[in-house]
């Protein structure tokens, strides 16, 4: 019974550093970039700011705090009727 139980929690352990490991919503592929302020209402990949738990939490189009992941190098290219997209974070929606 104790060999058993040692085991689960071994294989629960493994099993929890694997799925962090791979978990898509932290995961910055190869070859891309974070960029704020272009995504629309509920399709960014992560970071909408407080009060919001991660990807898809976006709450108006085009949100400065939010960011969707981009092919490197043209971020700062899109435009939106907000302006240009940005490297770095914006304020968060009033």
């Amino acid at each position: 019974m104790k060999t058993s139980m040692i085991s689960l929690a071994i294989a629960a352990s493994v099993t929890s550093a694997l799925a962090s490991i791979t978990s898509p919503a932290f995961a910055q592929e190869a070859g891309k970039e974070k960029c704020y302020g272009v995504a629309l209402k509920g399709q960014n990949d992560c970071a909408a700011g407080p009060g919001t738990t991660c990807a898809g939490t976006s709450k108006v189009d085009y949100q400065q705090n939010a960011w969707k992941l981009v092919p490197a190098g043209t971020c700062q290219a899109m435009m939106t009727p907000n302006g240009h997209g940005m490297l770095e974070a914006g304020p968060a929606p009033a």
